[in-house]
């Protein structure tokens, strides 16, 4: 790590354009030809292939490995595709560490998964430099289909049914497409303007068409779109982020990290951004671990993350740990915030209660700690926004404050499907978000054949 300018407060400018560069360059390089080949060497061709059936879009993953082994890029990323058509987004962000390299056998055996990965990205990323498009539309059915959201939900589910000859029209609330691919990953793990490169790359199939800055419940309501389509698809985010229910919390320096991560995703000159020096980050999810590193990676001297339970219970993977780790940042656990300590109206520590369980139940000790710290970011979960939702005529049931489906993505109103993060009982993946899109996409290409 490159020596930072010692600056107090928060503060932009506190490493080298260079420092900046490094930090931000990409996390997992693409493989070359030659490593790729020697990479797919390792895999075992496994006759019940356990890293398949951990795939949440069940990709022939064996056979794609095969058909890099055997010098085919190209056949691989179709294999790929065929199954996920933002396959190589999924190839940077996916936790692969917890799904496919898992279970791989030779994680069983050796400890060293074969690069599932990284594979994935290298016959996907060839596909895509050369603009090898494997799909067209089938004959134009004269369908309209509704897909609110362009996500990575909305945009697979736009694409399969575009595939099959349906005019696809994508309202998006923003100004760029993309979803949480464009806005809420961690900038070193997806560099280049990669996310728009893969909606254009999506979309060039035709028959889709994205409108920006267009927003369920305020420039339309359901409503209006199951008068005016055959069918819709719902794949609306989390737009709400939760409290810390701490005193204090509305200090100045007190933000949410979902809001820090897309101001750096989206920022021209990362240089410009200011970070705190002392910066305590509370959650113990992917967000917060991406919080944290970036905070890190921007040049603030301390950062701590605090979770109320055990290193076993945090939703981030022990991979994405370990990378914090690995960039200084401290993880503290069995700590929960009570006070946003202000000076000034400006943060200048954290109070927090040591936790434990206790007859299986979470609950404080009593025992304090104090953290100074002139930043604190809020990543303990985002929530569905249903509001939208109400004034459309028919309600959709919801479960568990999320929209409510069936196996197959629908909803409680006809001709109206839904998922990813929006959904009941989803797992907050790309890759979940996805398989739910193009599935829900086959059940509406069902109905309206039926």
């Amino acid at each position: 790590m490159a020596e930072r300018l010692f600056k107090e407060g928060i503060a932009a400018g506190r490493l080298s354009p260079e420092a900046y560069a490094e930090n931000f360059g990409d996390l997992h390089p693409s493989l070359d030809h030659h490593e790729a080949v020697v990479e797919s060497d390792r895999c075992y061709f496994c006759y019940d292939a356990p890293c398949m059936q951990a795939c949440p879009t069940t990709i022939d993953i064996p056979l794609f490995i095969r058909q890099i082994g055997n010098g085919n890029p190209l056949g691989a990323a179709k294999t790929i595709f065929d199954q996920n058509i933002l396959g190589g987004m999924c190839a940077r962000v996916c936790p692969t560490e917890t799904l496919c390299e898992e279970a791989c056998v030779r994680e069983a055996a050796e400890g060293k998964p074969v690069q599932i990965g990284r594979l994935q990205r290298y016959a996907t990323d060839t596909a895509m430099a050369q603009d090898r498009q494997f799909y067209e539309r089938a004959a134009p059915t004269g369908r309209k289909i509704a897909v609110v959201g362009a996500g990575p939900a909305g945009l697979a589910c736009a694409h399969r049914l575009a595939m099959h000859g349906h005019d696809v029209t994508v309202f998006e609330a923003r100004a760029k497409a993309g979803g949480l691919n464009e806005y809420g990953i961690a900038a070193y793990k997806t560099v280049d303007g990669f996310a728009q490169a893969e909606v254009d790359y999506v979309t060039a199939i035709g028959g889709i068409a994205i409108e920006n800055g267009k927003a369920l419940g305020r420039d339309f309501t359901l409503a209006d779109l199951t008068g005016r389509y055959d069918a819709v698809f719902l794949g609306a985010g989390l737009a709400g982020v939760n409290a810390l229910r701490a005193e204090g919390e509305d200090a100045e320096g007190a933000d949410n990290a979902v809001d820090f991560i897309e101001t750096l995703r989206q920022a021209a000159d990362i240089a410009a951004l200011p970070i705190g020096r002392r910066v305590v980050v509370i959650g113990g999810g992917m967000t917060a671990i991406d919080a944290a590193v970036q905070s890190k990676l921007l040049g603030a001297e301390e950062v701590t993350i605090c979770y109320r339970r055990g290193r076993e219970h945090m939703n981030a993977s022990e991979y994405e740990q370990d990378l914090a780790a690995a960039n200084g940042v401290s993880i503290r656990h069995w700590l929960q915030p009570k006070k946003v300590i202000a000076e000034d109206g400006k943060v200048a520590a954290i109070e927090l209660e040591y936790t434990a369980l206790r007859d299986g139940k979470l609950a404080g000790t009593g025992e304090m700690l104090r953290l100074d710290a002139d930043q604190v970011f809020k990543a303990i979960g985002q929530s569905f926004d249903a509001a939208p939702l109400n004034g459309s005529g028919s309600q959709i049931v919801m479960e568990s404050s999320k929209i409510k489906v069936d196996a197959e993505g629908r909803t409680s109103i006809a001709m109206v499907w839904a998922g990813g993060d929006c959904v009941a009982g989803g797992e907050d993946l790309t890759v979940t978000a996805v398989a739910q899109g193009r599935d829900a996409a086959e059940s509406i290409q069902r109905a309206l054949k039926g």
